[in-house]
């Protein structure tokens, strides 16, 4: 580690922040599968079901997030709503918070259900919806779920419905009679733990972006990814460690340069 200006620190914590970053290191295969499904769900106005999949901080929002920022333009003449099922009370709740998003009356029970099943099917365009934190969804009949993954397949449907949870197992556990259906399933897209190299590519990538010699040696990224990735895989984890890694070093550095004798011998 080398002593700094002040404002590299400052830098380099703030490109280790988990933002979306423009470009996914080693997620290259995984961001053409999703641009793909949804220039041909969405733009080919071909209602389905994608089920993405993927432990924490293998970049499962990261990287629909930054599909979805390329794609603004394109999907512009669709609607999206985006949801993250841990803001919500219950599973029911992702209902009126979903009608409420699309400017539909209140409505409760069944008939909020009904409603929405109206709208979805009724002639107007596409409607994608992108449910993060699948898995809060679960309830004790699956109903909730069912309902959902259900709707891009009743007869003139115009929705598009992407989930993503860190099971892999979800579909197969909670959704077997989806499968019963022919072309029922939705899609899947799971994202592996990243490997050591592609968190070193992350990191290398990420602290690229401070001016001046670099803050963490090569090294100290190695290991540190040689960590993570024997444990997790998990890219925000491995982001933590050397944005404390940098907070340490920078407190050093702070303490050695207000201890350094002033000028002219004085104290």
């Amino acid at each position: 580690l080398a002593p700094h200006a002040g404002t590299c620190y400052q830098q380099a914590k703030q490109v280790l922040h988990a933002a979306v970053p423009d470009q996914l290191q080693g997620r290259e295969r995984e961001t053409g599968i999703l641009r793909q499904f949804l220039r041909e769900h969405v733009l080919g106005r071909r209602p389905g079901s994608l089920y993405v999949s993927g432990a924490p901080g293998t970049g499962k929002t990261a990287c629909l997030s930054r599909v979805l920022l390329d794609c603004k333009d394109e999907l512009a003449g669709s609607r999206t709503v985006v949801l993250n099922c841990m803001a919500l009370g219950s599973p029911q709740s992702v209902f009126p918070a979903l009608a409420q998003h699309l400017g539909l009356p209140v409505a409760t029970g069944r008939e909020r259900i009904r409603s929405l099943e109206k709208h979805l099917t009724a002639r107007g365009p596409m409607v994608l919806l992108v449910l993060d934190e699948l898995d809060q969804l679960e309830s004790k009949g699956q109903d909730v779920l069912y309902t959902l993954f259900e709707w891009p397949r009743l007869p003139s449907s115009r929705l598009v419905l992407v989930g993503l949870a860190n099971a892999l197992d979800l579909t197969d556990r909670s959704l077997a009679r989806l499968g019963a259906h022919p072309a029922g399933s939705p899609q899947l897209l799971h994202f592996p733990p990243y490997t050591k190299e592609q968190l070193t590519r992350i990191l290398q990538e990420r602290l690229g972006q401070v001016a001046g010699d670099p803050v963490l040696d090569s090294a100290a990224l190695q290991f540190c990814a040689r960590k993570v990735s024997a444990v997790s895989g998990d890219a925000r984890k491995a982001l933590d460690v050397c944005r404390r890694a940098v907070e340490v070093v920078e407190l050093e550095v702070r303490g050695q340069t207000l201890l350094k004798p002033l000028p002219g011998g004085e104290s």
